[in-house]
C-alpha cells in the first residue's frame, strides 16, 4: 500500500498498510496476539493477573504491574488498549504499560477486556466500568490509594477511559480521578467530522475501517446512549479531570481530539493537546522511533506531575 499522504517515513513499515476489515483476517491476527512473555515476566516488576466477572458474567483479566520496591498505598493508572474493539493489545501497548509502571511510581492496571464480534457493545464499555469499580472497591488489597487514580487509553481505549468515568458518574460510583490521558482518541460516534470525511484510506486505520467496524461492534444496530459510543456528546462533562490529548495529523479521528479539548476548554477544565505532525493513527506501533519515544517521555512526565501534585 503506497500512501498518498506525506507521512513521515520514520513510521515505516506501519505507514504502508492498513488493518483488515475481513473477519477471517481479524481472527487470524488475534490468534497471534497473545499476552507476551516479556510483559508477564517484566524485569524489575511484579505482574499479577486477576480474572474478574465482566458483563453478563463473562470473565476478563486485569494485569497489575508495579515496581518491586513500590510503596503501599500507591497511585493507580487504568490502562485501556486500543484496537477498534476488535484487536488485542500489541507490543507497543505492553511496552508502554511497562514503561509507565517503571517510571511513574504507580500501579498500572492493564485491562484486557472482551472484544467484538463475539462480545459486541456494550461489553467493552461495561467491562471498563467494572474494572474501575473493582479497583476502587478492592483498593486496600491491591495496595492502591483510591484518591489517586489516572486513566489512559489510545483510540478505542481512549473511548473506554472516558466512558468508564461517564458511567461511574451516572451510576453513583465516587471516582477520585486526577487526570485522563488520551492518544488519538475515538470519541465522536457521529463519525461526520471533517477528518472523518477526509482520511478515508490512511494507513493502519481510517474512516472506512471505522465505519465497517460497526458491523462487528454493533451488529444488531442497537441504539446506545452517548456514554457508550459517543462520549463527546455527553450532556455533562463538567466533572472530568484534567486531560492530556495527542492527535495525529493524518488520522480520521484527528478532529475527535480537537472537539474534546474544545468542550473541556469551554468548561474551564485543564486540557493540553499535542498534534503529532506527519503521523498517522496508531503511530505508537513504531515505538522505537525517536519521535514516538519523545512523546512517551512527555506522557510519563505528565503522569508523574499529576500524581505528585496530589
Amino acid at each position: 500500500m503506497k500512501s498518498r499522504y506525506p507521512i513521515d517515513k520514520g513510521y515505516f513499515p506501519y505507514n504502508r498498510f492498513a488493518a483488515s476489515s475481513s473477519l477471517w483476517l481479524i481472527n487470524l491476527a488475534r490468534a497471534f496476539m497473545k499476552v507476551p512473555r516479556f510483559f508477564k515476566k517484566a524485569k524489575g516488576l511484579n505482574v499479577e493477573k486477576i480474572s474478574i466477572n465482566g458483563y453478563k458474567e463473562e470473565k476478563f483479566d486485569l494485569y497489575i504491574l508495579s515496581k518491586k520496591d513500590l510503596k503501599a498505598n500507591a497511585p493507580a493508572l487504568l490502562f485501556f488498549h486500543g484496537g477498534g474493539f476488535l484487536y488485542e493489545g500489541t507490543t507497543s501497548h505492553y511496552k508502554l504499560a511497562i514503561k509507565y509502571a517503571n517510571e511513574c511510581d504507580c500501579k498500572v492496571i492493564y485491562v484486557k477486556y472482551n472484544l467484538a464480534p463475539k462480545y459486541p457493545f456494550p461489553y467493552p464499555q461495561e467491562e471498563a466500568y467494572i474494572a474501575l469499580d473493582y479497583v476502587i472497591k478492592h483498593a486496600d488489597e491491591l495496595g492502591i490509594d483510591p484518591s489517586k487514580l489516572g486513566f489512559t487509553g489510545d483510540s478505542a481505549g481512549a473511548t473506554l477511559s472516558v466512558s468508564s468515568l461517564l458511567l461511574a458518574k451516572q451510576r453513583g460510583l465516587e471516582v477520585k480521578a486526577l487526570f485522563h490521558l488520551l492518544v488519538y482518541p475515538w470519541l465522536d460516534g457521529k463519525m461526520d467530522s471533517d477528518s472523518m470525511k477526509k482520511f478515508t484510506d490512511t494507513p493502519l486505520w481510517n474512516a472506512n475501517l471505522t465505519k465497517k467496524s460497526k458491523h462487528y461492534t454493533n451488529p444488531e444496530g442497537l441504539t446506545f446512549s452517548t456514554e457508550y459510543v459517543s462520549p463527546i456528546e455527553s450532556p455533562d462533562l463538567s466533572f472530568m479531570p484534567p486531560c492530556y490529548i495527542e492527535i495525529a495529523e493524518f488520522d480520521c479521528l484527528h478532529d475527535d481530539g480537537l472537539a474534546y479539548k474544545k468542550r473541556l476548554d469551554e468548561l474551564g477544565i485543564e486540557a493540553q493537546l499535542i498534534e503529532n505532525k506527519g503521523a498517522m493513527h496508531g503511530y505508537d506501533s513504531k515505538y522505537s522511533y525517536h519521535k514516538v519515544q519523545k512523546l512517551w517521555d512527555r506522557r510519563v512526565a505528565y503522569i508523574q506531575e499529576k500524581f505528585a501534585a496530589k
